[in-house]
């Protein structure tokens, strides 16, 4: 393949990474936007692999491992289930940081690539290729130990280290130092140093980063990774000359930054306060000890009598949260869906911006058990329309419930947009306990006197709650 063949076939797949972009913004047009980004990539691919640069001596290696990572990925795709995906796209995120690290020591330990260079052009490439291993280590780092907590294999509670802000400066200011002494030895033999340092230290401020925030801010975490990966894909690229690499990874970047944005103004919450760290719990936590608690008492429902409020209501709203993906209850719940819009019941789902561990995670669920996307909105969509509502049914959904986010200025959520739940005639809020959400304070709404609580596993409760609505 030419080198202005292989030009023309990058710029199509940079068309067509644009292109799935725009059609992710939508759910009704999510599906082509996947089909976009493939074919995009596909292109990408072959055009690498038979491009100019691929000597004949290094294609079987390059298709071999293709091959292995191809079979990694079906693997994945057919055991991976859809309550795993937020631990699968920081999985992912930290592949591409890995990557970039690993490109940069190629690149510095290969005396090829700085010939025929210029004093300017080499001082650039070096500037390139150390903060490619420093951006690219932040996020491996960071990203494994986001895997861990979303997973499971980490506890969601913030690790909160004494003077880490100033550790994190003093690391800071080690890294700017060695990358001056990077930048001014003589041969690749004393960078090597300096290099190492700072690759030690990018990822040790990872996982410090990551572990010093709390579960109530994952979801933030997760874009903010992806925004991280993508300006590590974008600084391979400029180790690489690859342009399509560069559009990419800015592509990636820039829109990770802006929903990291989104989901901050949705918590409100700035950006550097979860950089920061420090909000959050367990998640699933008695809430502590001297916390106020709300008055009033908790009223226990049965799925029989919600199957009976369920099928008296006019109007329905429902907002699922990571229970439901924990339960595996969003199939149960497009049943019950389907049966009451056959009695003419009008029910609508309500989705909060950070619903669930991962950007949109609650989207995916309902559009995997083929709930109609015309019937799913966002939370500024809905919050008018509780007072008209007969029954609003929370699924495994706590923090962004929270009556306490509007009335108690005092509390770690206090201004956090959250869905007024509590102005349906009836609200029923399904959870295993009492236990608080992953911001760690207690829900008033449990206690309101229009609330009822269906204690038990989403799934089995659900079941129970359809059967008793088909007896009938």
């Amino acid at each position: 393949m030419t080198s202005s063949l292989s030009a023309v076939a990058y710029l199509g797949a940079a068309i067509l990474f644009i292109l799935c972009l725009g059609g992710l913004s939508t759910q009704e047009t999510a599906r082509r936007g996947n089909l976009y980004g493939m074919i995009g990539m596909a292109i990408a691919v072959l055009a690498t692999v038979f491009g100019t640069q691929v000597t004949g001596a290094g294609l079987p290696w390059i298709i071999g491992a293709m091959l292995v990572g191809a079979s990694i990925g079906l693997y994945a795709a057919r055991v991976v289930q859809m309550t795993q995906m937020p631990e699968l796209v920081a999985l992912m995120h930290s592949m591409v940081g890995l990557a970039a690290v690993l490109v940069g020591y190629a690149n510095f330990i290969d005396p090829a690539v700085s010939v025929g260079l210029s004093p300017a052009e080499k001082a650039i490439h070096e500037m390139e290729m150390y903060v490619g291993v420093l951006i690219g280590a932040v996020t491996f780092s960071g990203s494994v130990i986001a895997f861990g907590k979303l997973s499971g294999r980490i506890g969601g509670k913030p690790m909160l280290l004494p003077a880490r802000h100033w550790i994190n400066l003093g690391a800071l200011l080690v890294v700017i130092y060695c990358g001056y002494a990077f930048m001014h030895v003589s041969n690749a033999a004393e960078a090597m140093t300096p290099m190492v340092v700072m690759t030690v230290i990018a990822l040790l401020f990872g996982i410090h980063m990551v572990m010093a925030i709390g579960g109530a801010d994952m979801p933030v975490v997760v874009s903010m990774l992806n925004s991280y990966s993508g300006w590590a894909a974008a600084a391979t690229g400029f180790m690489l000359s690859n342009d399509l690499l560069i559009v990419t990874g800015a592509l990636v970047g820039s829109s990770g930054a802006i929903l990291s944005y989104i989901m901050c103004t949705a918590m409100n919450r700035h950006f550097l306060s979860v950089i920061a760290g420090g909000f959050g719990s367990e998640g699933g936590s008695p809430v502590a000890a001297g916390a106020v608690q709300p008055a009033g008492e908790v009223s226990p429902i049965q799925p029989a009598e919600t199957a009976d409020l369920l099928r008296e209501a006019k109007n329905v709203i429902i907002v699922p949260g990571y229970g439901m993906a924990v339960a595996q209850a969003q199939h149960t719940v497009h049943e019950i869906t389907q049966l009451l819009r056959e009695k003419g019941v009008n029910v609508r789902f309500g989705i909060h911006p950070v619903a669930g561990r991962m950007p949109g995670h609650m989207n995916v669920l309902l559009a995997e058990a083929k709930v109609p996307y015309d019937i799913v909105f966002e939370m500024e969509e809905l919050n008018g329309d509780f007072s008209a509502t007969d029954v609003a049914m929370v699924i495994g959904a706590n923090d962004i419930v929270n009556p306490g986010a509007q009335d108690d200025p005092g509390s770690p959520i206090a201004g956090m947009p959250v869905l007024e739940v509590w102005k349906a005639k009836t609200s029923i809020v399904m959870k295993r306990s009492m236990a608080s959400g992953y911001a760690g304070v207690d829900n008033p709404l449990f206690y309101k006197d229009n609330n009822r609580m269906l204690f038990g596993d989403a799934k089995k409760m659900l079941d129970e709650v359809l059967a008793a609505l088909k007896s009938r």
